[in-house]
């Protein structure tokens, strides 16, 4: 923005050294344009400091991440956050009871943490459902993909409600995530924070 203003400013000098002079109304314009335009080009480009998916992250969830409504977002999202792995289902009453208090404490937290949510639904159609239906406003991984399988082999996932937390990295935190957000909600993003 600045470069632009400079180069406006030069040459609106050069014009003047050049005995073409404006009036104050018509430079009020070309500036009062050159700044609108500047920040319209602001909030259109990419920025340089865009967060990247860390390499960790991306051997963690190597396959397309979807939305709560099924479409394919850029795992980007993700970068920069602690993300719980939170394995879980519709069918399942003990997650039918701690959902709720993860998606207030993922609401309550969404700057700074993230849930991937990997289901033991019985078909995408009952995945996508439980997802609407709690208000889950997180990512999800395709239903019985290979990489969510991968996942909960790679934790050892035996029951569910579990939530595994990880860095931003992709190392682990802990594997009682779930312990976390129900016992300490108001401490659990600062010690995760604290131990990664």
């Amino acid at each position: 923005i600045s470069r632009i203003l400079v180069l406006c400013t030069a040459s609106l000098i050069l014009r003047k050294s050049n005995k073409i002079t404006l009036g104050f109304n018509t430079m009020k314009k070309i500036v009062s344009s050159t700044i609108l335009a500047s920040l319209a080009l602001a909030l259109v480009a990419p920025s340089s400091a865009e967060k990247k998916l860390s390499s960790g992250l991306e051997d963690l969830f190597p396959g397309p991440l979807l939305d709560s409504k099924g479409t394919e977002v850029s795992k980007d999202t993700l970068a920069g956050k602690t993300i719980g792995i939170y394995f879980s289902a519709s069918w399942c009453p003990p997650c039918r009871t701690f959902t709720p208090k993860l998606v207030k404490f993922r609401d309550d937290n969404k700057k700074d943490f993230e849930v991937v949510f990997v289901s033991s639904d019985r078909s995408p159609k009952d995945q996508m459902g439980y997802m609407k239906k709690a208000s889950m406003k997180w990512y999800t991984l395709p239903h019985r993909s290979g990489p969510a399988n991968a996942l909960a082999k790679k934790y050892g996932v035996r029951g569910i409600p579990s939530l595994i937390i990880v860095s931003a990295d992709g190392k682990t935190i802990t594997k009682n995530g779930r312990g976390d957000v129900s016992g300490n909600p108001q401490k659990a993003l600062a010690g995760w924070k604290k131990a990664s």
